[in-house]
């Protein structure tokens, strides 16, 4: 299946097997966690066609921010002012990731993390932040690999060790986006068997998309 045609069953009802759709696994690293001052430097993305995702021919950019990246923050992701000089800039990033992810539907870990920092950033040129975003960790405490009642949502590096999966280079976000794809096509392959075994049902988009809900 090429990508014009997982890309016309956006127009049809997400009532086939999750298989017949074209995803795009998405994550983004900020300065910081204030979604009134901090903002994205860095996003990465990554296609998923037919339950496989490939290693290149991805997308990842680095963005030039107007403030230097919190302590913090570059503690987690290592990405420090000076790292970002040459960076491109948002006005140049944000439509060039919506071109990458039209036609996808989105995965992410967390999902509320990329919503709230791309979410009105990309309203700025006519995306609408699609409401039905496939959560991975949501995914994984209907699985059974996440608590349901901490409080907390799962690392995603635990989940993926826990799946018995590589680490893409944590806290970088192409390196994330991978990890997201990978951890994503073990929970869909697990609940699918699952609902396949107990009730004799395929797993649909729909499925993932109410699942990721909860």
């Amino acid at each position: 299946m090429d990508e014009a045609v997982a890309v016309s069953l956006l127009r049809k009802k997400p009532d086939l097997s999750w298989r017949s759709y074209l995803y795009c696994a998405v994550d983004v690293e900020t300065t910081g966690l204030d979604l009134h001052t901090d903002e994205v430097i860095s996003v990465g993305a990554v296609t998923i066609i037919e339950g496989r995702f490939k290693g290149v021919g991805n997308f990842y950019e680095e963005i030039a921010p107007s403030k230097e990246p919190s302590h913090s923050s570059i503690q987690v992701h290592g990405l420090r002012g000076v790292d970002l000089a040459t960076a491109k800039s948002a006005e140049i990033v944000i439509p060039s990731l919506i071109e990458y992810i039209e036609g996808k539907y989105l995965i992410a870990h967390a999902s509320w993390v990329e919503k709230a920092f791309l979410s009105h950033r990309m309203a700025r040129y006519g995306y609408k932040y699609p409401k039905g975003v496939i959560d991975t960790a949501a995914l994984a405490r209907y699985a059974g690999y996440a608590d349901k009642d901490n409080g907390h949502e799962p690392s995603l590096e635990f989940l993926a060790r826990k799946l018995n999966l590589p680490v893409h280079t944590p806290h970088h976000a192409l390196g994330d986006a991978l990890t997201t794809a990978a951890v994503f096509l073990a929970l869909a392959a697990r609940i699918e068997k699952k609902l396949s075994d107990e009730k004799g049902e395929i797993l649909t988009l729909d499925t993932l998309l109410s699942l990721s809900k909860r």
